[in-house]
């Protein structure tokens, strides 16, 4: 029989269970341990408050109530490891929770879009994994079970890559099929992810706003410090303007030392022992220093390709390859299956899109470059906010801060760069778009992939006789590129339009 498969957050009363197949793997608890991983998250959550009450309460007896908040948690933490049970019926998991108001979840694998399996420190300790599963609809993962044995979670997620619709038979073991490395790095190679990425830079923004949230003045009170300091000590030596100039260059210098070495060390600690891995039709990612991540995702849920080449990228002779998922847009970025070469030479690249698209005929496609009269509307963004920081600087600085207006010109030898780099492909596998110039990246999808298809004209457009071809996927990150063909002519954009549309009608989307 058939089981009811209950919407997400809602619960059957226990007095009139659905009725299920008997299961093909019998109902397990999460991991004895889970309720400490489950308190510790809980924790997290609740540290403010805690910390508020233990410091700031009053009274004879206040210093208690923290104690008495930790001990609810453990209860709670506790109450759901008792009340927490999992299993496998036929293609379906099972999940059951709660005991006062009880839960049943049945969870299609072929819903199943993306495993994440998490190692922290901890969890490596214990010998754990906390596990989610993830699916393109809804903001909450499937499934989430901090945590399970690390045998289990990797058991879970070979049944998953085996009833998920990739077309293996059930006598499949995940012996029978091996596990092909599509892409390893090497230490080095790790190094080089750190050099080319902003991750120190990132990381101390974060840190700033964060301080800066706690204590407005702390940061400008350390960095007036700091000034002061230097200009005593420059003072004191009786610095020139050469010797000045010579200062700030070695201050700047140190600082972007210092912020890509962090940025190296971060790459170490997110990146060290990447391996990509192909088994069946499922692409797996694990990496990480102390903590351990371990992705997968069916190759039939990549949406979208984007690749990367910055002028660190070419300097070391590199490129990164990103994919777009169907998965929630706010579920965690860390977890999800982004990134599967964070680094590599265009060869290898070219070899992986080649291997996961094979008709695509990638790197060998046509590309149409797009009309050069329209490079000077790249420049147009940028004239406003440049005319206005001229104006304010030569208001403040007299007609130094004119210098500011020295910008346009590299603005528009900018813009006919990019401009002469523009294209777009379209072939019967994949359509592509080509961009940048200083920052270079290739963005494309596969047309059966495609799920919306939009002509927009801008008053700019009509008057210069042009439009923009927008081309919508599942699962579009917030840092990928848009895939869109801007400047095209009129005509030639609706005869591409009409082409895409009468091809998308003939194929069926394909989820």
């Amino acid at each position: 029989m058939t089981p009811e498969i209950a919407p997400q957050g809602s619960a059957h009363d226990d007095s009139s269970p659905p009725p299920l197949p008997a299961a093909t793997l019998p109902e397990r608890r999460l991991h004895p341990m889970s309720w400490l991983f489950v308190l510790l998250q809980q924790l997290k959550q609740f540290i403010v408050p805690l910390l508020a009450l233990l410091f700031f309460g009053r009274g004879d007896r206040n210093e208690l109530w923290p104690l008495i908040g930790v001990g609810v948690l453990v209860l709670v933490s506790l109450w759901q490891y008792f009340t927490y049970r999992y299993g496998v019926s036929g293609d379906s998991l099972i999940v059951r929770s709660g005991l006062l108001e009880r839960s049943l979840r049945v969870i299609p694998f072929a819903r199943i879009h993306n495993v994440a399996l998490q190692q922290s420190v901890l969890h490596r300790m214990f010998g754990v994994a906390e596990v989610r599963l993830e699916s393109a609809g809804g903001r909450k993962p499937e499934a989430e079970m901090r945590v399970l044995k690390m045998e289990d979670a990797l058991a879970l997620e070979a049944l998953v890559r085996r009833r998920g619709g990739t077309g293996v038979s059930e006598s499949s073991t995940p012996e029978a099929v091996a596990a092909d490395t599509l892409l390893a790095l090497s230490p080095a190679e790790v190094l080089k992810v750190g050099l080319i990425s902003n991750r120190g830079l990132i990381l101390v923004g974060a840190a700033v706003a964060g301080v800066s949230q706690f204590s407005p003045r702390v940061i400008p009170n350390v960095f007036e410090a700091i000034v002061e300091r230097l200009f005593g000590y420059a003072g004191e030596h009786g610095f020139g303007p050469a010797e000045y100039a010579i200062a700030a260059m070695s201050l700047l210098a140190l600082c972007v030392v210092l912020l890509r070495l962090l940025s190296v060390l971060l790459a170490l600690l997110q990146y060290f022992g990447f391996r990509l891995t192909e088994h069946e039709r499922r692409l797996t990612v694990e990496r990480g220093l102390l903590g351990r991540w371990r992705t997968s995702a069916s190759r039939r849920r990549i949406q979208a390709w984007t690749l990367r080449e910055g002028v660190m990228h070419r300097v070391l002779r590199r490129r990164t390859l990103e994919v777009d998922t169907a998965v929630a847009e706010d579920q965690n970025q860390q977890r999800a299956l982004r990134e599967i070469a964070p680094v590599a030479t265009p060869d290898q690249c070219d070899a992986l899109v080649g291997h996961l698209l094979p008709k695509a005929m990638w790197p060998h496609v046509e590309w149409q470059s797009l009309p050069m009269s329209g490079w000077w509307r790249m420049v147009l963004p940028e004239v406003l906010p440049t005319l206005l920081a001229a104006a304010v600087l030569g208001w403040r600085l007299g007609p130094w801060g004119l210098l500011a207006l020295l910008w346009l010109p590299w603005s528009g030898y900018r813009a006919y760069r990019r401009m002469r780099r523009a294209a777009y492909a379209v072939n019967d596998g994949i359509v592509a778009v080509r961009e940048g110039w200083w920052n270079r990246h290739w963005r494309f999808a596969e047309i059966d992939k495609l799920q919306a298809l939009q002509l927009s004209r801008s008053p700019i457009d009509r008057r210069c006789g042009t439009a923009t071809l927008w081309l919508d996927t599942s699962g579009a990150g917030a840092l990928a590129p848009p895939l869109r063909v801007r400047f095209l002519p009129e005509a030639e954009a609706q005869a591409l339009y009409a082409a895409l549309a009468r091809t998308l009608a003939r194929r069926p989307l394909r989820w």
